[in-house]
C-alpha cells in the first residue's frame, strides 16, 4: 500500500463520530415518550460518552510512532480529510443534525436512522482499518469495530420489539 492512515488519525475520526452520535442520541431521547426507547437512547448516549473517553485515553497513551502521519502533511490536510469523513457520516455534524427533525417523524424512523448510523460506523472503521498500517495500529482500530457492533445488536433487538403502537408514536424534537 502506498499510503495508510496512522492509528492516531483513525482514533481522532472516531472521537468526532462519537461526539456526533452523542448529540443525536441526546436529542432523540428528548423527542421520544416511550420509556423503553428513552432508556435505550439514554444508554446509547452514555455509551457514546464512554467510547469517546476510552478513545481519547487510547489516543493519549498511544506511542508517538502510531500517532505520526505516515506521509508528510505540513498543512494538516489528512486531519481535515478525516474530520470531513466523520462529518459526512450519517449523523454528521451538529449543523447537519439540525435538519433531522423534519425527516424523522416516528420512533421507528429514529431507530432506523440510529441503526444505520451504527452500521455505517462499523463499515467506516473497517475501511479505515484496511487503510491503517499493519501491526498494533490495526489491532487498536479493531476495538472500534467491536464497540459499534454492540450498538447494532442493541438497536436491532429494539427494532424487533417495537409494537405497531410504538412505531406510530410521533417524535417531538427539541430545538437544536
Amino acid at each position: 500500500m502506498l499510503f495508510c492512515f496512522s492509528s492516531g488519525e483513525v482514533f481522532q475520526a472516531a472521537i468526532e463520530i462519537e461526539k456526533n452520535g452523542l448529540n443525536f442520541y441526546t436529542r432523540a431521547r428528548q423527542a421520544v415518550s416511550d420509556p423503553e426507547i428513552v432508556e435505550l437512547f439514554t444508554s446509547l448516549a452514555r455509551d457514546e460518552v464512554e467510547h469517546k473517553k476510552r478513545f481519547e485515553a487510547i489516543l493519549s497513551e498511544m506511542p508517538e510512532e502510531l500517532k505520526r502521519p505516515t506521509v508528510s502533511d505540513p498543512d494538516q490536510e489528512i486531519d481535515l480529510y478525516i474530520r470531513s469523513l466523520a462529518d459526512q457520516h450519517v449523523f454528521g455534524s451538529k449543523e447537519k443534525q439540525a435538519g433531522l427533525p423534519a425527516n424523522l417523524v416516528t420512533v421507528e424512523d429514529a431507530l432506523k436512522l440510529a441503526l444505520q448510523f451504527e452500521k455505517d460506523s462499523v463499515i467506516f472503521y473497517l475501511g479505515l482499518q484496511e487503510a491503517t498500517c499493519e501491526g498494533r495500529a490495526r489491532d487498536l482500530v479493531a476495538l472500534l469495530v467491536k464497540e459499534e457492533l454492540q450498538h447494532v445488536r442493541r438497536l436491532s433487538l429494539q427494532m424487533k420489539k417495537c409494537s405497531a403502537d410504538q412505531k406510530a408514536c410521533r417524535l417531538h424534537w427539541p430545538e437544536a
